[in-house]
């Protein structure tokens, strides 16, 4: 086979492009106790983007650099309490999967025993409603009635 040096170049870009756009892997094991807290703590919390799923499993950007900001405040020598309290001031409450009891997110709590009890009492009014439904006969004089409309209609 003649191959000719253009042809030898376009194979090597070939090979050495997916290094151009290789990421650098996450210093995983930098410091293993600040990153089993880190993973702990982000297991805690919601991914913004995702919203079903949490900081830790999630694989959008913008979860991995919460997850490295959760990292630089644990190295500045924070503890959980202060690195939630930080991420509720910048994102408010929906970062958390457990939010606080408040009057702001009382629906929230209550909301599901709410709508079971009201969904519960419907129920039984309307069952009570049909069981105390008496049925009316009905007379000729009704009947030549609805008979007369139906000629009416043809």
């Amino acid at each position: 086979m003649n191959w000719k040096p253009v042809s030898w170049l376009f194979a090597l870009a070939l090979v050495l492009a997916p290094t151009v756009w290789a990421a650098e892997a996450e210093s995983i094991g930098a410091d293993p106790v600040i990153e089993q807290r880190m993973i702990k703590l982000s297991e805690e919390l919601r991914c913004l983007v995702c919203q079903n799923e949490s900081l830790a499993g999630s694989h959008a950007e913008l979860a991995e650099d919460l997850r490295e900001e959760i990292r630089v405040q644990m190295k500045a020598g924070k503890n959980d309490k202060e690195v939630i309290t930080y991420l509720t001031d910048r994102y408010g409450d929906f970062v958390l999967y457990r939010p606080p009891f408040k009057p702001l997110t009382l629906l929230l709590w209550f909301g599901p025993a709410l709508f079971l009890i009201l969904g519960g009492a419907i129920w039984y009014f309307t069952l009570n409603k049909r069981r105390n439904l008496k049925e009316t006969p009905v007379d000729e004089k009704q009947l030549a009635a609805a008979a007369h409309l139906l000629e009416d209609n043809k």
